[in-house]
């Protein structure tokens, strides 16, 4: 793996739920074309509200517009791959809305590694290997001292 610390690009594309590309969610197809491509990373977020160029307002809260909510799918890597793999979502992207930003990776480790030092193998916790009584390593302050909380 090749850690992307440092100056990236962060690639986010605001489709609708239903957008599809050869009946396959659009998002979806995204996400398999970056993994394809060798990018560093993508993830799906599904949106509880928002609207678009057709100004009608989707939202979970009404039964009836629940139908399509908004998705993001956010890409993070360097400049040069992102750079990259836009003319692939030229060809996807017909109806949506595609933003880059410029951005500041501060770490990534891979989950399962126990690469960050703490000796297990969920790749979260302290740099210091204790775990803290939480995970992410931070200290527990939940007031249940020797016991995990959530």
């Amino acid at each position: 793996m090749t850690r992307l610390t440092g100056g990236a690009l962060r690639l986010t594309v605001f489709v609708g739920e239903n957008d599809t590309w050869r009946h396959r969610p659009l998002y979806s197809e995204i996400v398999h074309r970056a993994h394809a491509a060798g990018i560093a990373g993508a993830s799906v977020f599904r949106g509880v509200e928002g609207f678009g160029a057709s100004s009608l307002i989707h939202t979970s809260r009404l039964l009836s517009l629940s139908e399509d909510l908004p998705v993001a799918v956010v890409i993070v890597d360097t400049p040069e791959r992102v750079e990259a793999f836009l003319p692939q979502l030229d060809e996807l992207v017909t109806d949506g809305l595609v933003v880059l930003d410029e951005c500041r990776v501060l770490g990534r480790t891979r989950r399962g590694s126990g690469a960050d030092g703490d000796g297990d193998a969920d790749g979260v916790g302290g740099a210091d290997g204790d775990g803290g009584g939480r995970r992410g390593g931070r200290p527990d302050d939940s007031g249940m001292k020797g016991k995990n909380s959530l």
